[in-house]
């Protein structure tokens, strides 16, 4: 009697390990959704964000002493040149934007 409990108790671990590994080895591209394609003003946007942020956090961290004025004025420049960028990106997606935009009839839109 004890046997057959043994084997019945393997059985149930045996079965329960292979459910909790059954998806580690299912095919990857099942687990996995392709990432989808951020758009490029989405893109400028959140190196807009990210260069404000750090920018903010650079001024924080100053303030708290943890920066010399030189290492900050070093990320302030980095940083707002980056911002710089992503928002001349910004305007000229922008101004695409606003120029494909004359020429359509807004009765047909």
């Amino acid at each position: 009697m004890s046997f057959l409990l043994y084997i019945v108790g393997l059985l149930l671990i045996g079965l329960i390990a292979v459910f909790v590994a059954l998806p580690l080895f299912s095919p990857s591209e099942e687990r996995e959704l392709p990432p989808e394609p951020e758009s490029q003003a989405t893109r400028w946007e959140k190196q807009k964000a990210d260069a404000y942020a750090a920018l903010k956090e650079a001024e924080f961290d100053l303030q708290m002493g943890k920066l010399t004025e030189a290492d900050y004025q070093l990320l302030r420049k980095k940083y707002e040149a980056r911002a710089l960028e992503a928002l001349a990106q910004l305007d000229r997606l922008n101004q695409v934007e606003k120029k494909a935009g004359v020429g359509r009839n807004p009765v047909l839109s």
